[in-house]
C-alpha cells in the first residue's frame, strides 16, 4: 500500500477512535470508486468521520442538509439570466464537488432524492435539458438514521444499489468512550484544519492501480455464488443486482490493495460481503415479523457457499 495511504488511514483512525474496521472499509470504498452510506443513530461520528476523510485526502468537500424542503436544482444548479451578457449561465450547486456529503438523505423528498441518482451512476446531471459533467474522483457520503421515521422518506431500492457500501458505527466500549471525551477539544480542533496528506491526483493513481490487482477465475465464481445466493433464500424478497458483484469485486481489490496485496483472497471477499450487501437485500415480509435480520441472512450466505480451493492465490 502507499505509505501516503497507509498515513491517512492511521491519521482518521487517531481522531475516530475505536472504529478502525469501519475506516479500513471506507477508505477501501473510496479507492473502489464506490458510494458509501452511513447509517446508525445519531451522534456517532458520521459527520465527523466524513469530515476526516475528505481533509486527509485533500479533496473538495461539500455537504447537503437534507430537509423536505430540499429542491433537486439545490442540489444540481439552475442556470441563470445574466443581464450583462444576456446569456444564461450555470450557477452550479454543490453536487460538483469531490467529496459531497449528503447528510439525512431520507429527510429528502423522494424527487430531491432523485437528483443524486445521475451523479452517482454517471458523474454527470443534467440541468435544463443539458448534461454538465463531474470531475473525478466524485464520492457520495450519505448519512441515515435507520430508528426515526416520521418526517422522512424511505430510499428507493434503485438509490440504495447505487451504494458500494452501507458502514454501521456502533456505540464505542466504556474506555473508548472516555477516551473520546477526553480528547473532545483536540479532534474538534483537528476536524476544521486541513491536513491533505494525499492530493487529488495522487488518489486518482491509486483508483487506477487497483484495477490491476489480480482476481482468480475460481474468486470471480465465489463472488457471483455468493451473489447468486441472495436470491434463492426463502427469507428473502429482493436479493443483490449484477451491479452488486460488481461492487463485491472492486471492493474487494481495494481491500486487497490496502493489504499490501496484488491480489485478491478468498478472506477479502469474506469480508467485503456484508458491507455490500447489507443494504441490498430486502427481506420477506414474513421473515421480518419472525425476527430475520439482514446479518442472519448474510451469514447463512456465507455460510452455505462453499470457499474455492487455489493452490495459490498470487496471479500467474
Amino acid at each position: 500500500m502507499n505509505k501516503q495511504m497507509d498515513k491517512a488511514i492511521s491519521y482518521v483512525e487517531q481522531y475516530f477512535v475505536g472504529k478502525n474496521s469501519v475506516v479500513t472499509v471506507a477508505f477501501a470504498t473510496l479507492l473502489a470508486g464506490g458510494h458509501i452510506m452511513l447509517e446508525d443513530v445519531p451522534g456517532l461520528g458520521k459527520t465527523t468521520l466524513a469530515n476526516l476523510i475528505a481533509r486527509s485526502l485533500g479533496l473538495d468537500f461539500k455537504r447537503i442538509q437534507f430537509t423536505p424542503d430540499l429542491l433537486p436544482s439545490d442540489i444540481s444548479g439552475v442556470s441563470v439570466y445574466d443581464q450583462k451578457t444576456q446569456e444564461f449561465r450555470l450557477k452550479r450547486g454543490p453536487v460538483f464537488t469531490n467529496l459531497l456529503l449528503a447528510d439525512e438523505i431520507n429527510r429528502g423528498t423522494p424527487k430531491t432524492q432523485s437528483a443524486l441518482l445521475e451523479a452517482m451512476a454517471e458523474y454527470q446531471v443534467t440541468i435544463d435539458g443539458t448534461s454538465v459533467g463531474i470531475d473525478r474522483p466524485f464520492i457520495v457520503m450519505a448519512t441515515m438514521n435507520p430508528i426515526e421515521y416520521e418526517g422522512t422518506f424511505p430510499l428507493p431500492e434503485a438509490q440504495l444499489d447505487r451504494f458500494m457500501t452501507r458502514l454501521a458505527i456502533g456505540y464505542p466500549s466504556r474506555d473508548k468512550e472516555a477516551e473520546i471525551v477526553t480528547g473532545f477539544y483536540q479532534r474538534a480542533k483537528v476536524v476544521t484544519e486541513g491536513v491533505h496528506i494525499i492530493s487529488r491526483e495522487e488518489l486518482l493513481t491509486m483508483q487506477k492501480e487497483i484495477e490491476e490487482i489480480f482476481v482468480a477465475p475460481e474468486l470471480i465464481s465465489y463472488i457471483v455464488s455468493l451473489v447468486d445466493a441472495t436470491r434463492h433464500q426463502d427469507t428473502v424478497y429482493l436479493g443483490l443486482s449484477p451491479r452488486g458483484s460488481i461492487d463485491m469485486m472492486r471492493l474487494s481489490k481495494a481491500y486487497a490493495y490496502l493489504q499490501n496485496r496484488s491480489f485478491v483472497v478468498p478472506d477479502d471477499i469474506k469480508l467485503v460481503f456484508p458491507f455490500v450487501a447489507g443494504h441490498r437485500l430486502i427481506l420477506q415480509a414474513e421473515a421480518r415479523l419472525r425476527g430475520v435480520t439482514t446479518d442472519e441472512t448474510i451469514a447463512d450466505v456465507l455460510k452455505n457457499v462453499p470457499i474455492p480451493k487455489l493452490a495459490e492465490y498470487s496471479p500467474q
